[in-house]
């Protein structure tokens, strides 16, 4: 039972075209404690991909428009998202392209849900492994006014070089905004993208870890340069952001 628990807040995006598949894998992706959000096709999947925190996506082969293997190949390109394959068509020269493609896993309709369920519970604990010898996976490093952010080893410095302590919640909402510069992202959407590590810390509002970054990372919290708020819409982070020395 633990580890279903530990289950609740990753988050898994359905890209189907079919309603009935959506819906079918949702209920049962929800009842097996995953959090489930669903797309008919790549431009509905990008739009949830731009304002949540999704740990695994499972992709649809045959669809209307630009299909499952296209979409597949842009989302290996754009970073290292567990992908997982679904396809009526059998036939093995799909398996393998889309396995070319970057693709972790393939199953083929009709399939039975807790088969999937399997392969999403294994791919993600190889994702949470990373890539052989390494224990971290990609080292990724923001840098915004001297500030370095290190994504992989959790730690904030200041411009001084020093280390600043930063709680699990606070860390976690500093890095959605920080991957998203210059995005207006509301409260909701911080606590969709920030809680994915830290589901418990949240029991504060959104606007109390804000407070406490600003006084953690801005010359004036009351007039912050970083982290500013955006009447009705919520919070930007403002300031140019670099991502291992490439701008982001």
């Amino acid at each position: 039972m633990a580890s279903d628990n530990m289950e609740v807040t990753q988050h898994i995006l359905i890209v189907d075209d079919d309603r009935e598949i959506r819906s079918l894998l949702s209920d049962s992706l929800t009842s097996s404690g995953y959090r489930v959000s669903a797309a008919a096709n790549g431009a509905a999947m990008m739009q949830t991909m731009a304002t949540a925190r999704i740990d695994l996506v499972v992709l649809d082969i045959m669809m209307p428009g630009e299909s499952g293997l296209s979409i597949c190949r842009r989302l290996r390109a754009a970073g290292t998202i567990p992908i997982i394959l679904l396809t009526s068509v059998s036939a093995e020269v799909d398996r393998i392209i889309g396995l070319e493609m970057g693709a972790d896993e393939y199953l083929p309709k009709p399939f039975n849900t807790r088969e999937l369920l399997a392969r999403i519970r294994a791919v993600l604990r190889r994702a949470a492994m990373g890539p052989p010898g390494s224990a971290a996976g990609s080292r990724r490093i923001f840098e915004f006014a001297g500030w370095r952010l290190d994504a992989t080893r959790r730690q904030l410095r200041s411009p001084a070089n020093a280390l600043v302590d930063l709680r699990t919640a606070e860390f976690d909402l500093l890095l959605a905004l920080v991957e998203r510069p210059g995005q207006i992202l509301t409260r909701d959407q911080l606590l969709d993208l920030a809680r994915g590590r830290a589901a418990t810390a949240f029991d504060r509002s959104i606007d109390v870890h804000i407070s406490r970054l600003r006084h953690r990372i801005e010359a004036d919290p009351k007039k912050a340069e970083f982290i500013q708020t955006v009447r009705s819409g919520g919070y930007t982070f403002a300031a140019p952001v670099t991502m291992n020395g490439a701008d982001w």
